[in-house]
């Protein structure tokens, strides 16, 4: 059986856990909490993202956003085998929730999670046309890689194993949102419109890097499977997507700051 605090010393001094056998129940419960996220999430981006790909103005960008769709189902897989390795009911999993349902676009949840499903909030918002859909793409593609990278780190190594050969997919994905915005305003797309899109996904794209407030980090610093906390992995985002939007003649929104828990 293995201890707790051997296994707390063990990663604190750079040591990779290979097997569930490997690990304590407490590991185990935060661990599969962050491959669940990271699932649902896939699951949820992918399904919501497919009903877009109709609105894509060209027959290129639609196979471009069918094959985005396809990666982020597969990538949803590669995490579900790591999770099926633990007990996880993967046979029922894929059905658990209606993965392209969305709450009315009104509604910001911040960091509040809804129950059961552990999609990150903003795969919770509605997707209104395709440049709504491509600044999403660009603006939540950037987080993904942000916090992508940040649990490649991590001291489960399947996982970490797992999420390297994701990252480089993902990125790309985050480019080719870039890539749709900037097609899209050279083809004369009002920039009042750009602007909207951005104003409501860009808050809701920064509540995905949680609350500073949150035990889970102080568990996950201790177990090694990542060490940045919220602050600085959305100053490494805002360091990114910022020069993105100014970059299109856009302007980049204020966060309201949040009271911790909020």
């Amino acid at each position: 059986m293995v201890d707790e605090d051997g296994l707390v010393g063990f990663v604190a001094g750079g040591g990779r856990l290979s097997a569930p056998d490997n690990v304590t129940p407490r590991y185990r419960a935060e661990l599969m909490r962050l491959m669940a996220i990271f699932v649902d999430s896939e699951m949820a981006g992918a399904s919501g993202f497919a009903d877009c790909i109709n609105l894509a103005p060209g027959l290129k960008e639609r196979i471009t956003a069918t094959r985005m769709v396809f990666e982020k189902f597969n990538h949803a897989r590669q995490v579900l085998k790591l999770m099926e390795e633990f007990g996880a009911n993967t046979g029922q999993y894929v059905g658990a929730h209606p993965w392209s349902s969305r709450l009315d676009r009104s509604v910001n949840l911040g960091t509040r999670r809804m129950d059961g499903d552990m999609r990150l909030n903003v795969f919770h918002s509605p997707i209104n046309g395709w440049v709504d859909a491509v600044v999403m793409n660009c603006l939540m593609g950037q987080a993904t890689v942000v916090q992508l990278d940040e649990l490649t780190r991590g001291s489960y190594q399947p996982l970490a194993d797992a999420l390297a050969d994701i990252l480089p997919v993902e990125r790309q994905h985050a480019e080719l949102g870039q890539q749709g915005l900037r097609v899209a305003l050279d083809r004369g797309h009002d920039r009042t419109d750009a602007q909207a899109s951005v104003n409501y996904w860009y808050p809701r794209v920064a509540d995905t890097f949680g609350s500073s407030a949150s035990d889970h980090f102080d568990r996950h610093r201790k177990y090694g499977l990542r060490q940045k906390g919220r602050e600085e992995l959305l100053a490494r985002w805002q360091g990114i997507v910022d020069p993105v939007i100014e970059g299109f003649g856009l302007t980049v929104p204020a966060l309201a700051s949040r009271q911790p828990g909020s």
